[in-house]
């Protein structure tokens, strides 16, 4: 029997990457994104490249009551979720005084609300199963903290502890949860959060598919935290060895444009 895996964010990016990989490997699909269009497109590929079947849910997740909208769609129905991916998430570039109240708390439910729902109402049938994996797409940013993308910088840091958390709980039940924290990445995130410009993208810059392959080996291997790349995993890293203060001001000049 096909196993079902729900990506969030699958219309672009590391979630289309995920989900690619996913139908590969024989998942059937539910995907989730804002664009109907983008959704159609995406599913009618999968379909035709892989023969699985998909299922798509237009619903904007930094809406409050989206994500337990969905999971009572698909419990209506007799959905059962053998891998959930909670990649949706947006970042907002800018002083955090100066950047509008409605589009950081529409941040933070997308980036915090969403996942923290959707992994609190999927793991429990996971646990009675006894089998069972949740990968949440973090960053980097969950290291430290980020001046000018202050509000971004602390949701990832939540769902980077929240996953790790969870981990230890769910260890020896056959459910495993996994953190992916991926650097600076080519897709459409630093367009949309204005970050394209800064010292951050200037350097080296992982693309969405590799990271999604990483992320995927991770995710059956039962890693809690993985790191794509080894520049990024010195950095992620080596913060934790740093007076916080330093940290914070490094992290500031990466974000300021070049030049």
């Amino acid at each position: 029997m096909s196993q079902l895996a729900l990506v969030t964010g699958a219309s672009g990016g590391i979630g289309l990457e995920l989900a690619r990989i996913l139908a590969r490997n024989g998942y059937d699909l539910v995907l989730v994104a804002r664009s109907a269009e983008k959704l159609a497109t995406v599913a009618e590929g999968l379909d035709r490249d892989h023969k699985v079947k998909v299922r798509i849910i237009v619903k904007d997740l930094a809406i409050s009551g989206a994500a337990a909208e969905i999971h009572e769609a698909l419990a209506a129905d007799g959905v059962e979720v053998d891998v959930l991916i909670n990649n949706a998430g947006v970042g907002l570039f800018g002083p955090f005084a100066e950047l509008s109240v409605e589009g950081q708390v529409d941040m933070v439910r997308l980036n915090v609300e969403s996942p923290t729902v959707l992994a609190r109402l999927l793991l429990p049938p996971m646990l009675e199963r006894g089998s069972g994996r949740i990968l949440n797409v973090a960053s980097t940013a969950a290291f430290q903290p980020g001046p000018l993308m202050a509000a971004y910088y602390a949701t990832k840091a939540y769902l980077l502890s929240l996953s790790e958390a969870i981990a230890n709980e769910v260890a020896g039940t056959g459910v495993s949860v996994t953190a992916l924290c991926p650097g600076p990445t080519v897709t459409g995130f630093s367009s949309h959060a204005g970050t394209g410009q800064s010292r951050l993208f200037a350097g080296p810059t992982m693309d969405a598919k590799t990271v999604a392959e990483i992320g995927y080996a991770a995710l059956l291997a039962g890693k809690p935290v993985v790191v794509p790349g080894i520049r990024n995993r010195i950095l992620a890293f080596g913060v934790r060895l740093a007076p916080r203060q330093m940290v914070t001001q490094i992290a500031r000049r990466m974000q300021e444009p070049k030049g």
